[in-house]
């Protein structure tokens, strides 16, 4: 599958001077990426992506960013016939017990699929947001690559990344 649209992402003041990076997730793992694995987690509307920045106790700071992208190709982890030959199935996507797995040293399946994807050609991959309070329809992008693909909406150049 392939994404044109817009993304919305949103993290911690920390990073808003490289939305690029990718440097927090490769730092502490992430549900769809491995520790040393850098990603983009991004949401398809800027009220999940709030909700994915904010999952613990109540809003903190945080810098709200969209991106222009046109990217592809992207597993599509709602569809059970395409996740079947990796094994999973969209509901399993969901499990909570991925961070306790990973910081236990076990194998954790949806990082499993990741890597298998990403050594099949996908960049990303399209899935639900877990995010407590999130609607039945809301949706993420986790991109593991996104350079040339993606760029920053920032035409006031409000987080101040042009060069003088």
């Amino acid at each position: 599958m392939h994404f044109t649209g817009l993304l919305y992402r949103a993290h911690n003041p920390v990073w808003s001077r490289e939305p690029f990076s990718g440097e927090g997730a490769a730092r502490f793992g992430g549900r769809f990426n491995r520790l040393r694995r850098a990603a983009l987690y991004t949401s398809l509307a800027p009220e999940t992506a709030l909700r994915e920045a904010n999952q613990v106790g109540t809003l903190q700071p945080t810098t709200l960013v969209a991106y222009r992208a046109d990217i592809g190709p992207l597993l599509d982890g709602r569809d059970t016939a395409v996740l079947q030959p990796f094994g999973m199935a969209p509901a399993e996507l969901g499990d909570p017990s991925w961070r306790d797995r990973m910081l236990s040293g076990k194998p954790v399946p949806t990082q499993n699929l990741a890597e298998a994807a990403i050594a099949q050609g996908y960049v990303g991959i399209v899935v639900s947001s877990y995010a407590r309070g999130a609607p039945a329809d809301a949706l993420n992008l986790v991109l593991w690559e996104w350079e040339g693909r993606v760029t920053l909406v920032d035409d006031d150049d409000g987080l101040g990344l042009r060069a003088p």
